[in-house]
């Protein structure tokens, strides 16, 4: 067995040293560097990019069609082969080194290139500056843009996006008009030049302060009735708009609210414009909110909220993203749209 000694004297027989000219010792180093890459079996790599995208060897193995033993072992030859861990394991997955986020984009670019090379439909690479525009209702900013938006700061850390407000009314005209890529929500009847895609199913939840009474016991149909609703009604035009006759607007509760005109534990139903209001209503009164599932998990990770079933068979809608028939050419969309897909699948 060599001691220590002897190995560092083999590292310098070679490496370069003073006497070196600098450029032989570049020379030599870009010498070791492709002698290195000779050797890598490039499949490697597709295993590399699989768990860069999933995090997940178990998950990996699912996509490329292999056992999981088989996918660990291509992570063992890569990591000797490039001499780096590239991945640790921790509670929310397979989180990458600084080596294995040097390497991905340039990766996961050169499959690209071979895809698009033989002529296959695939991801788009995002080398060339762009802005890609997502049209979103703030349900889906809270619950499936985040994800998203943590993927491609991983991947594509330099790619502009622009998230703005949309709803089933806006949704046509934003795609029709250019001023969104995707749009993502709930839609009936869509025109024919317009293509779908589910993401998830959502159904319903109610939502309270901690202390509310509705936490004691049972809830009942009856029990609901007596507090005060919040709601966060459709635009105007949308397929099923609220009757207006049972909202009272939010400037209004609150001044009559403030003034002692209304107790907390008032019928009046109130409506809000964004689920992001329901949150502050709720934390300082007994009102209650039936809310998407998704979002009042989200909602009671973070404020003191508590979640119950309601009394009667929870009504479930599907969520779903939209584009343009005329961007299933665009490499770049179709692209952003798998990456969406993908960041849901977790869900």
């Amino acid at each position: 067995m060599l001691s220590s000694h002897s190995r560092v004297q083999v590292s310098r027989g070679h490496g370069s040293n003073k006497n070196d000219n600098p450029g032989i010792a570049r020379m030599r180093r870009s010498s070791a560097g492709n002698d290195n890459f000779r050797m890598i079996d490039l499949n490697l790599f597709r295993v590399f990019d699989a768990i860069m995208e999933f995090r997940s060897v178990r998950k990996a193995s699912q996509a490329l069609s292999l056992t999981p033993s088989a996918v660990s072992h291509a992570l063992s030859r890569l990591r000797e082969s490039i001499g780096d861990e590239l991945f640790s394991t921790s509670p929310s997955g397979m989180q990458p080194t600084e080596r294995a986020l040097e390497l991905s984009s340039a990766v996961r670019e050169g499959f690209e290139k071979v895809k698009l090379a033989l002529g296959q439909q695939s991801s788009a690479s995002v080398a060339v500056p762009r802005t890609l525009r997502i049209a979103a209702t703030d349900y889906a900013c809270v619950v499936l843009l985040p994800p998203l938006v943590k993927r491609l700061a991983r991947s594509t850390p330099k790619l502009d996006l622009r998230v703005v407000s949309s709803n089933r009314v806006d949704a046509i005209w934003q795609l029709d008009e250019g001023q969104a890529d995707l749009v993502i929500g709930s839609f009936s009847k869509l025109p024919a030049n317009v293509c779908r895609k589910r993401l998830l199913c959502e159904d319903e939840v109610i939502m309270v302060r901690a202390a509310h009474p509705l936490t004691r016991g049972k809830v009942t149909r009856e029990k609901l009735r007596e507090f005060p609703h919040l709601t966060v009604p459709l635009r105007e035009g949308s397929d099923n708009p609220p009757p207006v006759a049972e909202l009272v607007p939010i400037e209004s509760a609150l001044r009559e609210y403030q003034e002692g005109k209304v107790s907390p534990a008032g019928r009046a139903t109130v409506s809000v414009s964004n689920f992001a209001t329901i949150i502050s209503f709720l934390q300082l009164s007994d009102m209650v909110a039936v809310v998407p599932r998704r979002l009042a998990f989200s909602a009671a990770a973070h404020c003191p909220l508590f979640l119950l079933e309601p009394p009667y068979p929870a009504v479930a809608v599907e969520i779903e993203v939209v584009w343009n028939r005329t961007s299933d050419e665009d490499l770049t969309i179709r692209w952003l749209l798998n990456e969406l897909i993908s960041s849901v699948s977790d869900f």
